[in-house]
């Protein structure tokens, strides 16, 4: 557990499992058209017909996936992965406050047994979503009287609603001096070659700049892995690195496949919702209940808050240039193995705006596919469909070949060195790990 803090795409996803398809849950809210939703086989959410189940979990996740999918209703300058973190910190405490089935994360309340476990979840993961997007609230107060009107009327529904509040409500005074909330002062390029700089077409200003920085959830601080730095420019790693980018990468590049294309393409940002909404069809496909479920989203989005933070404090510590500046300059990087195109651009016509090293789909999507593979086996069959490409299906029989595929993505869609990806994949294997050893950890019998 952290120290430091205890001192203060609409995405579907149809897993097949067991020789048979499973659809995902109906979302506890309407669709915002842009943002991940469900499609339900059947009369929808299962959560009245299974009290006991996890649905209480997956149907506030779908409400926080919503509200990020929504224009205008993410702060620009808030990492949405550490709301997931919040959200679901809050509910995994409230939970386990009163099924006692592992470790605390933050705050343990001794509650009576017979606590109301689906109040307690609802209650926190409300406090907590209003705490964060307050302009939501009169949405996700309709979504709350929703799901409260399943538990049955009486004291353990009114003691679980307390402890609910009470955890989030302390979750929330804890992160609000996590540093999330600073002003970074504007990045200035070093301007040497192979240091970052705004990108063309737009020239973004970079973003995140000190989210390294954050108090992490479960690391004891953002550089606890930082990987080594990156090839130089004058090295031959480099230059491969930098040629197979140029090659596979182009938006009119003849060299890159047709399967290349399309999986630089399907897996587009935010990485994060994408396996969200995997471990949702995972967990409802696997019957899992609601102490089980809690935890799996907690470790779950603790893991990719924390990768979060850590790969953007070796972003800004390197600040490796994008495969685009790279390729533009290639004349001025010492390196007879590159040759400049000032003409080239990725696939994706414009880049993300923070610099290269180490890749964030490669090191979420490893965090990821360590934490599911953890609770499920890696071994699972699934299907993702993707907003970018809504009438393209790729299915996968791991969660660690999907999470290749995803860091692969980049490559081919021009944004990334591989040596973005291999360092992203390491780094997000590291912290998944440090996670789930330490915290959540199940109660001992």
């Amino acid at each position: 557990m952290n120290h430091n803090l205890r001192a203060l795409s609409a995405v579907r996803i149809v897993l097949a499992a067991a020789a048979a398809a499973v659809a995902l849950s109906a979302s506890a809210r309407a669709d915002t058209g842009s943002g991940p939703h469900a499609i339900a086989v059947g009369a929808g959410s299962t959560r009245g017909a299974h009290p006991a189940s996890g649905q209480p979990v997956i149907d506030w996740n779908q409400v926080l996936l919503s509200i990020v999918n929504t224009p205008g209703a993410q702060p620009a300058n808030i990492q949405p992965t550490r709301n997931f973190a919040i959200l679901h910190a809050a509910i995994y405490d409230a939970v386990n406050s009163i099924d006692r089935t592992g470790q605390p994360y933050l705050i343990d309340i001794h509650a009576a047994r017979h606590a109301s476990d689906v109040a307690a979840a609802d209650a926190a993961a409300h406090t907590a979503l209003v705490g964060l997007y307050p302009a939501q609230q009169s949405v996700l107060d309709q979504d709350y009287a929703a799901e409260l009107a399943t538990v049955p009327a009486g004291w353990a529904k009114r003691r679980g609603s307390r402890i609910g509040r009470r955890v989030a409500t302390r979750i929330l005074a804890i992160r609000a001096a996590d540093g999330s909330n600073l002003t970074a002062p504007p990045f200035v390029p070093r301007g040497h070659p192979g240091d970052y700089r705004p990108t063309p077409p737009t020239f973004p200003t970079p973003v995140f700049t000190n989210w390294g920085h954050v108090s992490p959830f479960v690391l004891a601080r953002g550089n606890q892995f930082r990987p080594g730095p990156p090839p130089g420019p004058a090295s031959h790693a480099y230059a491969a690195s930098l040629n197979e980018v140029k090659r596979l990468g182009s938006s009119i590049s003849t060299d890159r496949t047709q399967r290349q294309t399309e999986i630089g393409t399907f897996w587009n940002a935010p990485i994060q919702n994408f396996w969200n909404q995997i471990a949702q069809t995972i967990a409802i496909a696997h019957h899992s209940n609601l102490p089980a479920t809690a935890r799996l989203f907690a470790a779950l989005n603790l893991s990719l808050a924390d990768s979060t933070i850590a790969l953007y404090d070796a972003k800004y510590t390197y600040q490796l240039w994008r495969p685009v500046t790279a390729i533009h300059l290639a004349d001025t990087d010492g390196n007879p193995q590159t040759v400049a195109d000032p003409t080239w651009l990725p696939l994706p016509v414009n880049t993300a705006a923070d610099p290269s090293y180490p890749g964030a789909h490669s090191t979420i999507s490893a965090a990821a596919a360590v934490v599911l593979g953890h609770f499920y086996g890696d071994h699972q069959r699934f299907s993702v469909t993707s907003p970018a490409l809504p009438n393209v299906i790729r299915s996968f029989t791991s969660f660690s070949t999907a999470a290749t595929e995803a860091g692969l993505s980049r490559i081919y869609a021009g944004q990334h060195f591989r040596f973005d990806h291999s360092a992203g994949l390491r780094l997000g294997h590291r912290v998944a790990h440090f996670v789930l050893r330490n915290a959540l950890v199940p109660a001992a019998g």
